[in-house]
């Protein structure tokens, strides 16, 4: 898998009429009826498409959401182009005209952080993962270039790498007035700038990339330190959550039974693969072949996640 593909086509969710909450489907109310919907009281939320990221879909492919307090309004990711994040910030401003007090970005990746210069100027302080400025620094001019060959010009013309103001070293609260939103820096897993943010009013996580629902997970961290994740984050004590590709909302923690699985099956193979004495290409192949049928966009990612997979897990054995 070449690098452009896997950073052009980090996947998110087909919104859909059937949307998942804790029971199962409801009819949520709308913020703008092209755009989000209130998935719990004064949480708002977009599901981008499940598709490779390109000029068609300007970069929809994240999920996103707002949370409003009463001094302020919280944005969670902001979307794959300038267009995009200009379409959250006009559903925010359809509820509410509060001002924008935060911008949170919970990884680098362009799916999720390329909208952010349409809140600029807002007065939002940037938020994200201490590792977030080193990564933005590292990607940051091969994103730009990319992905003008990835979206094209138009869409790339006003992009523009809004880095954060704020830095969660560890776990931190930001305040929205009468509602404290909780932040948590992870380790390395989907990237090594992984950030979650729970609302502890409605009991909504949203996880970003540390989740993935229907669109096969991508890993560009570290397998070792995800499925290690997984387990605190089954402690956090959320009844649904906005994964960061996927159906929009659905309960928790049971939403991460299907990750963990597929992570266990991968790890199983390549493990059995190194312990035979199996090539890398061998077990880039075959490895996780039983998945398949459970995730979309397997036959883009399974291979790399393998080979990442791989490099991990080669000097672990006896």
């Amino acid at each position: 898998m070449d690098g452009l593909r896997f950073v052009a086509a980090i996947a998110g969710s087909i919104a859909s009429a059937a949307l998942l909450t804790v029971t199962g489907p409801v009819e949520l109310a709308r913020a703008d009826e092209a755009f989000a919907v209130e998935i719990a009281p004064g949480i708002y939320g977009h599901a981008g498409s499940i598709a490779m990221m390109d000029a068609a879909n300007e970069g929809d492919i994240a999920n996103l959401g707002f949370v409003v307090g009463e001094k302020g309004v919280a944005v969670i990711d902001t979307g794959g182009s300038v267009a995009v994040g200009k379409r959250l910030l006009a559903a925010i401003r359809s509820v509410t005209k509060k001002p924008i007090l935060f911008v949170i970005n919970t990884h680098v990746h362009p799916d999720h952080i390329f909208g952010n210069a349409a809140f600029e100027g807002t007065g939002a302080q940037f938020v994200g993962h201490r590792n977030l400025p080193r990564a933005l620094e590292s990607h940051g001019a091969f994103y730009l270039k990319a992905f003008r060959n990835i979206i094209g010009d138009e869409l790339m013309k006003d992009v523009r790498l809004v880095g954060p103001t704020l830095l969660v070293q560890d776990v931190s609260k930001v305040d929205l007035g009468g509602r404290e939103i909780e932040l948590r820096a992870w380790p390395p897993a989907h990237t090594d700038c992984d950030l979650t943010v729970y609302d502890p009013a409605t009991r909504t996580l949203f996880a970003g990339d540390t989740v993935f629902l229907r669109h096969i997970p991508i890993i560009d961290g570290s397998v070792k330190g995800w499925l290690a994740n997984i387990g605190a984050l089954a402690d956090i004590p959320a009844v649904r959550v906005v994964p960061g590709h996927g159906p929009l909302v659905a309960p928790w923690p049971a939403a991460l039974a299907e990750e963990r699985g597929y992570f266990e099956r991968l790890i199983g193979d390549v493990r059995a693969a190194i312990a035979k004495g199996d090539s890398l290409a061998q077990a880039a192949d075959e490895a996780g072949q039983s998945e398949k049928d459970k995730w979309r966009l397997f036959g883009d990612y399974n291979a790399r996640n393998a080979t990442a997979a791989f490099a991990e897990y080669e000097w672990d054995q006896p």
